[in-house]
C-alpha cells in the first residue's frame, strides 16, 4: 500500500488506540479470523493449558501476517471467553501474529448465519492457507418477491 493509505488506516484508532466505527479505505479488507482449529489446533475452552502450548500454523501465520502488511485489518474472532484473553495475546504475540484485535466469545458451533447491511464474504478454512480465490456459490438470500 502507498503510505498516505497506510496513514489513513492508521486514523481508524483514537489516540488511546480504540478502535473508531470506521469506512475502510478503498482495497482494504477487515479479516474476521477464527483461532482453534484455524490457525493451530483445535484446543476447547475446557482444556485452557493447552492454549499456551499448541503450536501455530506456519501456513497461516504466513499468509495472515502478509494480509497484515499489506494494510488489511485482521481481527481474531474467537470462541475462547474473557478469562482466556491474557493466555490468548501472550500466544498470539509470542507466535507472532500481527493482528488489530481479538474478540472474544464468538458462540460455540458452527452454523453461522451473519446477517448485515454491508456484503460479507465467508471462506471456510480447510486445513490450508492459501492465496484466496474467486468462485462461484450458491448462497442464501432474502426473498425481494423478484426470485
Amino acid at each position: 500500500m502507498k503510505s498516505e493509505e497506510k496513514k489513513e488506516l492508521h486514523e481508524l484508532f483514537d489516540e488511546n488506540g480504540n478502535l473508531i466505527s470506521p469506512a475502510l479505505p478503498e482495497g482494504v479488507k477487515n479479516y474476521l479470523i477464527d483461532i482453534d482449529g484455524t490457525i493451530t489446533e483445535d484446543v476447547p475452552n475446557e482444556e485452557p493449558e493447552r492454549m499456551s502450548t499448541c503450536e501455530p500454523f506456519p501456513d497461516a501465520l504466513k499468509t495472515l501476517n502478509s494480509w497484515y502488511d499489506e494494510g488489511h485489518i485482521i481481527c481474531f474472532f474467537t470462541s475462547r471467553t474473557e478469562e482466556h484473553r491474557e493466555i490468548t495475546t501472550e500466544w498470539l504475540d509470542r507466535n507472532g501474529f500481527k493482528y488489530h484485535s481479538l474478540l472474544m466469545g464468538k458462540p460455540r458451533g458452527g452454523n453461522y448465519h451473519w446477517i448485515d447491511n454491508h456484503l460479507v464474504k465467508a471462506t471456510r478454512y480447510r486445513g490450508k492457507f492459501t492465496d484466496l480465490i474467486e468462485k462461484e456459490v450458491t448462497i442464501q438470500v432474502f426473498d425481494d418477491g423478484n426470485h
